[in-house]
């Protein structure tokens, strides 16, 4: 039969029917536009005819605080002495509004500026390792009762799209001095709540700046003394700047002595500053650990009020040397490395908080260290492993497999000069022979053969860039 396509536009019965049900709901939805809930009609009937008269207060938060706030918030509204609901702002995207705005619209058929009461939109946001996250209002009212007292609280996170960079808790209250109360009462429940605390982050370069507020967790790594493999007299200095200040905080602060303090790995690529680091943070459990590499080094300020807040807390900037010259984002600000060396200084004497900084060339930042005597008060020069440290990363690079160790002597002997990598990848390598060299069948075994060979491989001056790249120079 030919239909529509083929030029078949007569009416039907049925077309007729169509259009009536349609002109039937537009009449009764026009009629009915009145009665339709607005938020300034929500507003007013919850918080009575004196809506229009009450001041509002404001708190922000930066926008990596949203999951903060809602932890914080949803901790307040928990009270049992409170009961409340929640009504979902529509259309909020493109305007700037405030409860101020919306106590002082007028009705009518079309809300000004657009809002409208809708269902409560959520984004997730992380709140901990291993892809935990925790559903956050984008933007809500909440209706609040406890006892006589009538309070509304306006929850709107960042938009950075549309030029709106902090998070907002706006409050009005009907009793006098409330809504300032709760403000109160919300930022240090936010505080308290605050998920980064005790955990190990990591922020990029979109975090604290214009765009997505994002971070990442990472799990605590576990890692051992002997995982480390310094020398005992350079772990004991590290761990007694860092894990034994920690340990007898109580007996320090008692005897007036400060807790803030920095300390300086540096040596040679591969020597095990970024290792030294991981074994710190899985020292200090309970403590927020905060890591600031690559592109967001110019979140120094950010990190810093993270740490503060957050205390004990362990700041830790790789490659330090990278902002030795570089400036900070916006005209006239000075070198990245004097506003750390700032942040430092501005930390209070009883502030439990470590700096950890590592770098390769340390001749770079020594004049800007000396100018500012005491920001670092013990740098700790990690060196490439000695006879001892290179058996010791053997073997813990060995774990399970079978290695015939009857030439080893030579082996270590040749690879003076190498850092831990390197070793590592020896041994990989000898595996990846004797795999070859042997039945599918047959258990892994590296022979002594398998071990030279590969060591020989390794230093082949075809290989001298693969040398470079591992971070040795073998003598």
């Amino acid at each position: 039969m030919p239909g529509p396509l083929d030029g078949d536009v007569r009416p039907e019965l049925a077309d007729v029917g169509r259009l009536a049900r349609r002109g039937l709901r537009a009449v009764i939805g026009a009629a009915r536009a009145g009665e339709r809930p607005r938020l300034s009609r929500i507003l007013g009937d919850h918080l009575g005819p004196a809506a229009t008269t009450l001041d509002v207060v404001e708190e922000t938060w930066p926008a990596y605080d949203h999951v903060n706030v809602q932890a914080g918030l949803d901790a307040w509204l928990a009270d049992p002495r409170r009961s409340w609901e929640l009504v979902g702002v529509t259309n909020f995207q493109h305007t700037m509004f405030g409860l101020g705005d919306l106590l002082s619209a007028e009705e009518g058929p079309h809300h000004p500026m657009g809002l409208r009461p809708g269902n409560p939109a959520t984004v997730n946001l992380a709140c901990g390792p291993d892809g935990e996250s925790r559903a956050c209002q984008r933007c809500g009212i909440y209706l609040v009762r406890e006892g006589d007292v009538r309070t509304a609280l306006l929850l709107r996170g960042a938009t950075p799209e549309f030029g709106t960079n902090h998070v907002s808790v706006q409050i009005v209250s009907t009793a006098d001095g409330a809504a300032a109360e709760v403000a109160a009462a919300v930022r240090q429940a936010t505080l308290d709540r605050n998920v980064f605390r005790g955990q190990v982050l990591s922020f990029g370069q979109e975090v604290f700046g214009h765009g997505q507020t994002l971070l990442q967790f990472h799990r605590r790594p576990t890692m051992t003394a002997e995982q480390l493999v310094l020398s005992p007299e350079t772990l004991a200095e590290v761990r007694r700047q860092v894990v034994d200040v920690a340990r007898h905080k109580e007996r320090l602060l008692a005897a007036g002595q400060h807790l803030k303090r920095g300390l300086l790995l540096y040596g040679p690529p591969g020597v095990g500053k970024t290792h030294t680091v991981r074994y710190l943070t899985s020292s200090l459990v309970g403590t927020t650990v905060i890591q600031l590499t690559g592109n967001a080094l110019h979140l120094i300020a950010e990190a810093c009020s993270v740490a503060r807040a957050l205390q004990p807390a362990m700041l830790v900037i790789e490659d330090v040397d990278l902002i030795a010259e570089d400036r900070g984002m916006h005209p006239g600000q000075h070198p990245l490395l004097f506003q750390l060396l700032n942040e430092m200084d501005g930390l209070a004497e009883d502030a439990d908080v470590v700096f950890v900084l590592t770098t390769n060339r340390a001749d770079l930042l020594e004049p800007a260290l000396a100018a500012r005597p005491g920001r670092v008060d013990q740098a700790v020069a990690l060196e490439l492993p000695d006879a001892a440290g290179r058996r010791s990363l053997f073997e813990l690079y060995r774990g399970e497999l079978r290695v015939d160790t009857s030439g080893l002597d030579d082996v270590l002997a040749r690879t003076e000069g190498v850092t831990a990598s390197f070793l590592k990848e020896l041994l990989r390598r000898a595996a990846l022979l004797a795999a070859t060299r042997t039945a599918t069948d047959e258990e892994l075994a590296v022979s002594a053969a398998d071990l030279t060979a590969a060591l020989d491989e390794l230093l082949d001056t075809r290989n001298a860039m693969t040398r470079t790249l591992l971070g040795s120079t073998p003598g």
